[in-house]
């Protein structure tokens, strides 16, 4: 299945005429899209009973990517993260079975460092066994070493546009079974998963900020005819996000919505 959804669940005043009258933002957002991305959860701690509260608000079936606090990605960078990590990973969990992949957008100053990074995967896959996507933004994680590391904890990474460097563009990490990427060790992906004595989710993910203009821009119907594509071209295995952040100015729910169309349309929705 692919989830299409936006970054939020706001309802700009256009869009509202696709989706239920009654309701909150959420609740109407929920019957039209399977998925969305919180972002707020950046900025601020949200309690377990706020996460309960949107899920109970939500269908069967629809699930919610989280953004992870920037307390663990921009301010500790990753390193003597335990305390925050807990904490986070504590509040999701009043999202239950709807919960998601967590996504861990990094800096765009911070520049892969396998040790750095190593401890940090091997922290939060002991202690959460979910879906986990990495968005990085710094041209040293897109190298053999750093793919070859986040296959190795299972993390996909985000496929990303605009994309800088142009390897961005396209996911990679753990793309789930059947990914014929190395490891290190000579290990592939499929070997890493029988190995694993935990099943640990997949989630090829796709965060579409808006071009030229980050956040602002809407995309074309021949863009959205060329993601939809790449999105139908994803193993069956996997379970994939396409997520538009282009907010700003209303663009993600037109775009959002003309995805699914097109997906539905391409069999895979």
């Amino acid at each position: 299945m692919i989830i299409v959804g936006t970054a939020g669940w706001s309802l700009p005043r256009p869009a509202g005429r696709e989706f239920p009258d009654s309701g909150s933002h959420l609740s109407r957002y929920s019957r039209v899209l399977h998925g969305t991305e919180i972002n707020s959860s950046f900025a601020r701690s949200h309690s377990t009973k706020t996460y309960a509260k949107w899920a109970k608000s939500t269908p069967r079936g629809f699930r919610f990517a989280v953004k992870m606090n920037q307390a663990i990605t921009h301010d500790a960078r990753l390193k003597r993260a335990r305390k925050p990590l807990e904490q986070f990973l504590t509040e999701v969990t009043g999202l239950g079975s709807k919960l998601g992949p967590l996504l861990v957008q990094l800096p765009p100053s911070l520049e892969f460092d396998s040790r750095v990074a190593g401890t940090f995967f091997d922290l939060i896959r002991q202690l959460h066994a979910g879906a986990i996507v990495c968005e990085p933004r710094h041209a040293s994680w897109f190298t053999h070493q750093a793919n070859n590391l986040l296959i190795e904890h299972h993390i996909g990474r985000v496929a990303a546009d605009p994309a800088s460097p142009d390897a961005a563009s396209e996911p990679g990490g753990w793309l789930g079974p059947g990914s014929s990427r190395r490891s290190k060790t000579g290990s592939t992906a499929v070997d890493a998963e029988r190995n694993s004595n935990t099943e640990v989710q997949t989630a090829v993910y796709y965060r579409l900020h808006g071009t030229p203009r980050r956040y602002w821009s809407v995309y074309t119907p021949d863009q959205i005819e060329r993601w939809a594509r790449g999105l139908r071209a994803v193993p069956s295995c996997s379970q994939t996000w396409c997520i538009f952040d282009n907010t700003a100015g209303g663009g993600a729910i037109e775009n959002a919505l003309q995805m699914t169309d097109r997906i539905r349309l391409l069999g895979r929705y």
